[in-house]
């Protein structure tokens, strides 16, 4: 009985401290909204300062992929500072709801940048980027995460390219190509990349969830490599494979999901991929 009425208290305080610290956020980024230089930047720095924690939790979800967990903490707290600086009072309610988004960004992008080796088509990348930009946006005027499709209708394509886009970017997310492994294994993933190897292999080496490819279907594996790896369309493959290019889309939704569940992520869309 005593332990309930000890948590109750605790879960009172925990919201108390919230409801705090919400209120004392939106007092700090109306009054930098109208303040200018150090004033501004004063106050920019004390919304950054109240939540530290939540761009450290945001980084954590990336640890162990290959990139030092300092430098991950730092980007974190970078796009920290970017939410609360592009931060618009007039335009949105919860600056939570606009920051994770922009945090995430930050660090995913970081993640394209330093830790890729092997990267979906241009086109799917740039479209996740514009996501990424489109998810903050409507965050915030919205006060709650969009849709896939309030995405798709916000830039003007398919719902099922946004799917295709975040699916295959959760899942490609690899490690760096000097990422020594875990287990005994200190080869760097450079050194174990031979000249001999055949597309499959390869792709399996580089790519951070490779035990999770192996799993895969030989037909899978090959829609998965000349997709993601030789950048065809799903017209193309479905011409190689002699199916539809629906049948292809469908294919393909399939197995980014198997992927994602295999490797537990769980932030990604998945239906659809198309085109």
């Amino acid at each position: 009985m005593q332990t309930h009425v000890l948590a109750t208290t605790d879960d009172h305080q925990h919201q108390h401290q919230n409801a705090d610290r919400h209120e004392l956020t939106s007092d700090l980024l109306r009054q930098a909204a109208k303040a200018t230089g150090a004033d501004r930047q004063r106050l920019i720095e004390e919304v950054v300062l109240l939540h530290l924690r939540l761009a450290e939790s945001i980084a954590r979800r990336y640890y162990g992929r290959g990139i030092e967990r300092d430098d991950l903490v730092q980007v974190a707290n970078l796009g920290l500072v970017n939410a609360a600086k592009r931060f618009d009072p007039d335009m949105g309610k919860d600056f939570i709801s606009f920051a994770v988004p922009t945090i995430t960004g930050e660090v995913k992008r970081y993640f394209r940048d330093h830790g890729w080796t092997v990267r979906p088509p241009r086109r799917v990348q740039e479209l996740h980027a514009q996501i990424t930009a489109a998810t903050a946006e409507i965050s915030q005027s919205k006060g709650t995460a969009p849709t896939p499709s309030d995405l798709a209708e916000h830039l003007g394509v398919e719902v099922s390219d946004v799917l295709e886009a975040s699916a295959s970017h959760e899942c490609f997310t690899v490690a760096s190509i000097d990422y020594r492994g875990t287990g005994g294994d200190e080869t760097p993933l450079a050194e174990s990349l031979g000249e001999e190897e055949d597309g499959f292999d390869r792709a399996e080496a580089v790519v951070a969830l490779a035990p999770a490819c192996r799993d895969l279907k030989p037909r899978d594996r090959q829609i998965l490599y000349l997709r993601f790896f030789k950048g065809w369309t799903q017209q193309e493959i479905a011409q190689e494979l002699g199916v539809t290019q629906m049948q292809v889309s469908r294919l393909l939704a399939r197995i980014l999901g198997q992927l994602r569940t295999k490797v537990g992520v769980t932030e990604a869309a998945g239906s659809t991929p198309a085109a």
